[in-house]
This record gives structure tokens, sequence and C-alpha cells, in this order.
């Protein structure tokens, strides 16, 4: 594999540990895993993150943390940084001829793209982790980010599935298809609209896909004329929408937090998210109404995966990989399942997990999810090539936002 190799030599300059010590230069991707965790043990992991979800952040911070500091002498720190920023950021630095400022990256589909393109990821390590036997292997949404192999410079740690949200007691009856969506609206005008973030842009994916025949239009990269005529649909669609939007869709809320306060205060009679399962977290939290539901598309909702990635000029390669390697331990992914912590789907598949285990994922699956699991399976579509996504982004901010035709 070519990517990742001109980068390796710098990632294996020096492994530098909490008190600024250099460790002996080595590659941790061609240790024995006892050795990895002896090279991590007593050293510093900087992980640059999404930090905008309270849950998460606590999560992270109040249960993953201490556990990794208890069990690995590991200190972990978060910073903010997510998509283009993280790509922009490894862009600098690999011209700087810097060592990197980050060890892990919380990255998917685009930002796996390009980071990939512009040979910023050290790899493949993500086979080398022993908990990445229970992963589950025969999910092609896990196995492929955005249509992409991930080739071993990943390590997938949250399965996700995009659903609309709901208040069952304003809106008993809510639509089931995009179609049904569409006149909803015009019945109800300023009550619907989506955010500037990924979760809008998904949002409009969903619309790509459910206007244009299906996935399977778009499958198998990207090609710029089948992104004109169907992304064409997904303007014109908008356009005849837009003046019974929120506000006349003059303004989008700028993310999805701000889209459940939206919808949290009675402004808006519909919210979204790329969490199934979040709208359970959220109202145990108090921030979204008692009688919230998720609600999936019929026409089908985007599911994928979230993953941790190691730069090419990562301090601590092995630290990230122990770190890594914990988060997709059984312990961990069940822990940021539970409705009360995150409510974050498992990437684990439960019948290779000791049966002790299993069971756990078992009763919890069927004590939490708030949609069955045969209907996320029935209405789930993959994610398409991460071009589909950057593309829409930018021609809505310059299409829509901007006010254009």
């Amino acid at each position: 594999m070519v990517a990742g190799r001109v980068l390796r030599a710098s990632v294996v300059l020096l492994l530098s540990g909490c008190s600024g010590e250099t460790k002996a230069a080595v590659d941790p991707g061609t240790l024995p895993w006892d050795a990895v965790e002896a090279h991590a043990r007593g050293t510093s992991v900087t992980w640059r993150m999404w930090r905008g979800d309270p849950s998460i952040n606590a999560y992270v911070d109040r249960w993953v943390a201490p556990r990794l500091r208890q069990r690995y002498g590991i200190t972990l720190h978060t910073v903010e940084g997510q998509g283009p920023e993280i790509v922009n950021q490894l862009l600098l630095e690999k011209q700087a001829g810097a060592m990197g400022s980050a060890d892990l990256v919380w990255i998917n589909g685009e930002a796996f793209h390009n980071l990939r393109e512009a040979d910023l990821l050290y790899g493949p390590w993500a086979h080398r982790l022993p908990n990445a036997a229970f992963v589950d292997s025969a999910s092609s949404t896990i196995q492929r980010d955005f249509e992409q192999p991930t080739d071993g410079y990943e390590s997938p740690w949250g399965a996700v599935q995009f659903a609309l949200i709901y208040d069952s007691a304003r809106t008993p009856h809510p639509p089931g298809t995009i179609a049904e969506l569409a006149a909803w609206i015009r019945r109800h005008p300023g009550r619907f609209t989506h955010d500037q973030g990924f979760t809008g842009t998904t949002f409009l994916k969903v619309l790509l896909y459910a206007l244009n025949g299906g996935v399977a239009t778009f499958q198998g990269g990207f090609e710029p004329e089948r992104y004109h005529r169907g992304s064409e649909r997904v303007w014109t669609w908008l356009d005849s929408l837009r003046p019974a939007f929120w506000r006349g869709g003059a303004a989008y809320p700028p993310g999805v937090a701000e889209l459940h306060r939206l919808f949290a205060n009675g402004e808006v009679d519909f919210s979204m998210s790329m969490n199934q399962n979040e709208v359970v977290t959220k109202v145990r939290q108090g921030v979204l109404p008692r009688t919230a539901r998720p609600l999936l598309i019929r026409d089908g909702t985007i599911a994928n995966t979230h993953y941790l990635g190691v730069p090419g000029n990562a301090a601590n390669p092995a630290g990230a990989m122990v770190v890594a390697n914990f988060l997709l331990s059984p312990e961990a992914q069940l822990e940021k399942l539970k409705p009360e912590v995150w409510a974050d789907g498992s990437v684990l598949a439960t019948p290779r997990l000791p049966p002790a285990w299993a069971g756990q994922f078992r009763a919890l699956e069927a004590a939490s999810h708030a949609l069955p699991l045969d209907s996320l399976t029935k209405y789930a579509r993959p994610e398409v090539a991460p071009e589909y996504h950057e593309r829409l982004a930018a021609d809505w901010r310059a299409r829509i936002r901007a006010g254009g035709s």
C-alpha cells in the first residue's frame, strides 16, 4: 500500500511520553501487542475530536479517560477539531515538517478521503488491534467508509443511522416518505428546516437518493454528470418548498444542537439526527420533550460508521493504538450504547463476543432501542463516494444559503 509509506518514517522518529522523554525509535505496527502496550504506558495521547455534544464529552472525559489512566498509565487529552479542520491542520504540519499536534483523530467520509489522498494517515494499523476480532466484518457499512475500503488506516468505533425527530403529541401522524414530507411542509409553513452542518447535508443526501430512484443510482464512485442530474432534482425540491420553511428559508440553524433547541422550544415541528438513538438520550437529559420520537423515512435513511485514525506525523502512535483498542472493547462499546450515556451504536458483532458480554448487549438493545432493529436494517442505505457529500454541501451554501437560484 503506497498511502502512508512516505509519512511512516516521520511517525517512528520518536515516541514522546508525558515527561517529554524520548523512547526508542520504533514503528508500533511491527511490534507484538504487548510491546505496543509497553511503549504506550506512561505516555500522553492527544485526541482531536468533535466536542459539540455534552453526552459524548462526558463519556470520553469521565468514563474513558480515567480507565485509560488506571489500566495503561495513559493520559488522554481531547481537543476540538473535526472534518476540514483536521485535514487543514495536518496539511499545515506536513508542509512545515512538524511533529503532529494530535495522535488520534475522529474522522469518516470526506475527511478520510482527503487525508488518504494527501498521504496524511499512518497505517495500516487497525487490523493489529486485538479487539478488532469482535468487529462486525460482514457489515459493508463498517468495512467501507463512504464506498472507500478502510484498508487498516482507520478503526471503527460507532455506527449510526439518520432519523428525523418529531413530537408525537404535536404531530401524531408524521409523514413517512419524502413526498409526504413535502406535502406536510406545504400545509404547515414555517414549521420545518434543517441545519447547515453534517446532519443537514446528510438530509440533502436522503433527498438525493429518494428523488433519483434510490442509492443505486449513485453507487460506484463519483460521476459529475450523475451528480448534476441528481442534485438538480434536490434544488428543485428545495426551491419549491423554501417559502414554507422556517423563516421563509432565509436562515438556517448552524448545527444540529441549535435545531434541537428550535424543536424543543416549539418553533419547528421536526429536528433530525445522524444517530437514530440520540432522541432517547436527549429526552432523558431533558433537552427534548418526553414525547419526542425518532422517525425513519421509508424511502431510505443513510447509515454510516465513524472511525479513528492516526496521523502520519503522530508523536505517539503506540498510545493512539492502545486507546483505539480500548474503545473497541466490549466494555467501552456497551457503555456508550447505554441511552443514559450516549446511545451510540456498537460496531461489534454480538455473536462474536464472549457469552457474558453478548448477553448484556442483547439485553440492552432489547430494552433501549427506540426503533426496532428490523426497521433500521430495512430502511438503511449506505453512503456513496464522499465527493457527493462535499459537492452537496458546497452547492447548498452557494445556491440556497447565499440566496442563489
